[in-house]
């Protein structure tokens, strides 16, 4: 994944261990290239702008119904064909259906990756989905009953500011290090401490 490359994830990793070195809680990474497909976007919008392309002909030109379908089907085929590039579908998905499906693949994760399994339900998981530029942290009942309101908000903003500045690896890095705090500060490391979650960036391709 050209987001992020293995030197990066090397960076990522490791950042992960240390970070768990002071607590018993557990922290997961995960990057995906999307959280979604979205194919039924660009057959919705190219349906609804055919849908008022015969109007105009009806109302103002003698010409033949066949025609007029016929120039409805182009309009369709071509606004399909434009709007099934990748960037161009994503641009045209809404802002609250692009978190909502962000939110949803991460809380996906958090139940793939073991998280709500953890002693003490003390695991947090950091999820980055690329398409939507988004990022998204959830914490286990156990440590987010102990953290104040806003807390892992601001990690995911500083984080995304980060991304949005072409600095990945180390808002990863950021982020990693002040949940370990927050872990650590609630959670410290105990006489048997297993690592029972992996430490290295976990990376879901389309």
């Amino acid at each position: 994944m050209s987001f992020i490359s293995a030197k990066d994830a090397e960076r990522i990793s490791a950042a992960i261990t240390k970070a768990e070195r002071n607590t018993s809680g557990e922290i997961v990474a995960v990057v995906a290239d999307q959280s979604s497909r979205y194919q039924h976007i660009p057959f919705m919008w190219a349906a609804l702008l055919a849908l008022v392309i015969p109007w105009p002909f009806i109302h103002f030109t003698w010409m033949k119904v066949q025609w007029i379908f016929l120039i409805q089907l182009l309009v369709f085929l071509g606004l399909l064909a434009l709007a099934w590039h990748p960037k161009v579908r994503l641009s045209l998905v809404p802002k609250s259906i692009l978190h909502a499906n962000t939110r949803r693949r991460a809380s996906e994760q958090f139940l793939a990756q073991n998280l709500h399994t953890t002693t003490g339900r003390t695991g947090v998981l950091i999820f980055v989905s690329v398409a939507e530029k988004r990022v998204e942290i959830i914490a286990d009942s156990g440590i987010d009953a102990l953290v104040e309101k806003g807390v892992w908000q601001k990690i995911v903003n500083d984080f995304t500011a980060d991304i949005g500045a072409g600095r990945v690896a180390d808002g990863f890095e950021r982020a990693i290090a002040r949940i370990g705090d927050l872990l650590a500060q609630h959670f410290p490391p105990g006489a048997v401490d297993p690592n029972e979650l992996p430490d290295h960036l976990i990376v879901l391709r389309s």
